[in-house]
């Protein structure tokens, strides 16, 4: 696979920008830097932002953002919480009572489903399990979940991220606490979350959008699930995953586009040129010197980036080893 080009701004050929929120708009409760500016330049487009935190419900998160400096309405905002529920809903029988381990953002949606959520484990007539992200979940609450589903409930997750970037750093995720519970019963629940289909379906019903771009800073979430779902995607340098990460990913979760950060939106994205391994994009040349891809003149962020990327997936392609970058983009 190689780089999808644009001689004009990227976002001038779509109409909605589909956001992943964690290391992308914000990291904890602080915006990425530059990234509420880059958003209050989309004109034309219409901006969503999905989440695999279920943590939250929609409201807080719209409020959130209204502090950062953004403008979105609650129905811009798509939680797996809601995805997960929604699945629930077509699963279960409405009014069903479910075991939900998880924050305020997890019980809203599925009250909204019209299912019961409870945090008691012997509730008559408990119908399933559901599990999604919150940072005050302790021991006990995964230990219910475990209990629950050696019963023979059926087993919901919002989301499997591992990680989840935050002010100060990469911090366990809903997947490392989902898989706590698989390893304690052998069993796999149902997931709404990216890469998974339903989150991106929920959005897809409320926009409708001809265009959509899915922003992401994960390949294995953002990306995998953008590619699944038959989405372009721009992955941007932000949050989880790493230049590096980018260059010896898999074609399964390589992006239509990269950027340093969401200003890239707003850039023209060159072809990518590359003969006898060196990579031209725009101005900026980059060679591969011993498995190394060297920058070795710089173009915008941009055009830089995307030379070391599309040389690096063109020489993997010919030899399947890891490739280090040796670079000097800011992100």
């Amino acid at each position: 696979m190689t780089l999808a080009a644009t001689d004009t701004p990227l976002v001038a050929s779509h109409d909605a920008v589909l956001l992943d929120l964690d290391g992308v708009v914000y990291r904890g409760g602080e915006a990425v830097p530059g990234a509420v500016e880059a958003l209050r330049e989309v004109r034309e487009a219409r901006l969503a932002f999905l989440t695999n935190n279920a943590n939250r419900p929609p409201e807080a998160v719209a409020e959130h953002l209204a502090q950062l400096g953004l403008t979105p309405s609650v129905e811009d905002i798509v939680t797996s919480a809601q995805a997960i529920a929604g699945v629930m809903s077509h699963d279960l029988a409405a009014g069903a009572v479910v075991l939900a381990i998880g924050g305020d953002g997890l019980r809203e949606a599925l009250r909204a489903r019209g299912l019961v959520p409870t945090g008691d484990r012997h509730a008559a007539g408990l119908a399933a399990v559901v599990q999604g992200y919150t940072p005050d979940l302790g021991w006990r609450d995964l230990a219910e979940a475990a209990y629950a589903v050696q019963s023979g409930l059926p087993w919901y997750a919002s989301n499997t991220d591992l990680t989840i970037p935050t002010a100060e750093g990469i911090a366990p995720g809903n997947g490392a606490l989902v898989h706590a519970v698989r390893l304690a019963t052998g069993q796999e629940p149902v997931v709404a979350g990216k890469p998974y289909a339903p989150l991106f379906e929920e959005t897809m019903e409320r926009l409708a959008p001809a265009s959509p771009l899915m922003v992401g800073d994960r390949l294995d979430t953002d990306i995998l699930g953008a590619r699944r779902a038959g989405i372009t995607s721009l992955f941007v340098l932000t949050g989880v995953n790493t230049l590096a990460d980018v260059v010896n990913a898999v074609a399964d979760v390589h992006p239509d586009f990269v950027g340093a950060d969401l200003a890239a939106l707003h850039d023209a994205h060159p072809a990518v040129v590359i003969a006898d391994r060196v990579a031209h994009c725009g101005s900026a040349r980059v060679e591969l010197r011993d498995r190394t891809l060297t920058v070795v003149t710089e173009g915008t962020s941009t055009e830089t980036l995307r030379a070391i990327v599309g040389l690096g997936w063109a020489c993997r392609a010919e030899s399947d080893v890891h490739l280090s970058v040796n670079e000097t983009i800011d992100a």
